[in-house]
């Protein structure tokens, strides 16, 4: 989805809408509505980057407010979205931020942290792309290294550049000593950013490294065995910091960047929350500071100015006591796709449990198995789980399939105590199983409150 595209090509195509709900369906259960509203949102970024300009500029992303309780996968449904194209992706919590000239963080470090990580998936992939040669050209390095070979014989001639190669790949110089040259490590040392400063940060952080100590190359007599690895790191280095890499980034991040801001029910004023004095300052404070963001803005970074105008914006709350009409209006109209996501039942832990890709019973079973402790789950065991899960939800806070995490501590807390001494043996989780280790605690409402 790349907008850096040779003329006349087109940009790759996504996985349809249909196609990106079947994948997250083997991740998050139910929540087809949210689903749905993701996978289009994904699509049109897709179709934008096929339309000529100027409308292609006039085609703004439709931002997306999630509405559920906690537990139910807002955050997973996110996650998985940016996975599925490996889009620069942020999750970030409302709450964090401060209106400008409170402290704490400014909402424009959003689009930096965005840069940022954009910037280190770019190197990554730079790296892939660059091992082969850069494993060459570390080769070629400890060749030009070694000292010069006499010939074996009178009448033998130097092996060539193929052959001692050949040598080197085998293990044949690799007790030899050799001189390298090695670039010094980097300082380290950078300016801290200022709001409104980051230009002046970024150049005065470059005269840190230049001046700081590690400027320049060292020389150091090494083995070949451990010269190579060295040499091959360097050339990594060289071209994964160097190119069009930071340009690529911001690219990456001003046409594909998504971020999930969590917990916004939290800086909403609450309906008759008091006479506007107080912390719903600060709250209010943040959705206009969030505003520009999200309708598109000019924000600079170290690595040069990035809009947000095409940027993703996934919000999510609870939105138990606040509602989404108590967001100041001008934020409402930026999140005009609006999705409720349902609590879950008895039915949907089942499938949390056992029917999805990475479910928790087996990722308990696999750690099981490394002391050779076979776990297994039966129907009714699983159903008795689910049910309990559902009854402390709705005896105390209802914290969504997050309940099953704590369930299963318990439920499974003396077999992974006691596994290394059971050797190898089969436990089997029943209902009776689960009724006899989890029922009394779950019945136990005070106690339940503290441990559940």
């Amino acid at each position: 989805m790349s907008t850096l595209l040779p003329a006349g090509r087109e940009p790759p195509v996504p996985m349809t809408p249909r196609e990106i709900v079947e994948e997250l369906d083997r991740h998050v259960v139910g929540q087809a509505a949210a689903k749905r509203a993701v996978a289009v949102a994904l699509r049109n970024r897709w179709r934008r980057l096929g339309i000529d300009e100027p409308l292609r500029t006039e085609i703004t992303p439709k931002n997306i407010l999630m509405i559920g309780p906690t537990g139910v996968g807002k955050t997973e449904i996110a996650r998985r979205l940016a996975r599925l194209v490996g889009a620069p992706f942020l999750k970030i919590e409302a709450t964090k931020f401060t209106e400008v000239g409170y402290v704490g963080r400014d909402v424009e470090s959003i689009v930096r942290d965005l840069v940022e990580t954009a910037l280190n998936a770019e190197r990554t992939a730079a790296r892939l792309r660059a091992s082969g040669s850069a494993r060459l050209r570390a080769e070629r390095r400890v060749l030009a290294a070694l000292p010069p070979v006499p010939p074996a014989g009178p009448g033998a001639t130097e092996p060539s550049e193929r052959e001692r190669l050949a040598r080197l790949r085998r293990g044949d110089y690799d007790e030899v000593v050799i001189d390298a040259d090695l670039s010094a490590p980097s300082s380290g040392l950078e300016f801290p950013q200022v709001p409104g400063l980051e230009e002046f940060s970024q150049q005065f952080t470059t005269l840190l490294r230049t001046l700081g100590p590690g400027a320049g190359t060292t020389r150091r007599r090494l083995c070949v065995a451990e010269a190579l690895p060295l040499f091959e790191e360097e050339e990594l280095r060289a071209e994964s910091e160097g190119g069009d890499l930071p340009r690529r980034a911001i690219d990456r991040v001003e046409q594909e960047g998504i971020v999930f801001l969590d917990e916004i029910d939290k800086i909403a004023r609450r309906a008759g929350g008091g006479d506007g004095g107080g912390p719903d300052v600060s709250r209010e404070g943040v959705q206009r500071d969030l505003l520009p963001l999200v309708e598109g803005t000019t924000v600079v970074t170290r690595h040069g100015p990035v809009r947000t105008d095409h940027i993703l914006f996934i919000a999510s709350g609870a939105f138990h006591v606040a509602r989404p009409a108590d967001l100041i209006p001008e934020l409402q109209g930026r999140f005009p796709i609006r999705v409720t996501l349902d609590p879950l039942g008895e039915d949907d832990f089942v499938r949390i449990l056992a029917g999805t890709e990475h479910a928790l019973t087996r990722q308990y079973q696999a750690l099981l198995a490394r002391e050779g402790v076979s776990l297994v789950f039966t129907e009714d065991g699983l159903r008795r789980i689910a049910a309990l899960a559902v009854a402390v939800n709705r005896r105390t806070e209802d914290i969504g399939a997050r309940r099953l995490h704590t369930l299963l501590e318990r439920l499974l807390e003396d077999v992974s105590f006691r596994a290394p001494d059971l050797g190898r043996t089969t436990v089997t989780v029943d209902a009776a199983y689960a009724e006899e280790r989890l029922a009394a605690l779950a019945g136990d409402l005070d106690l339940s409150r503290y441990i559940l």
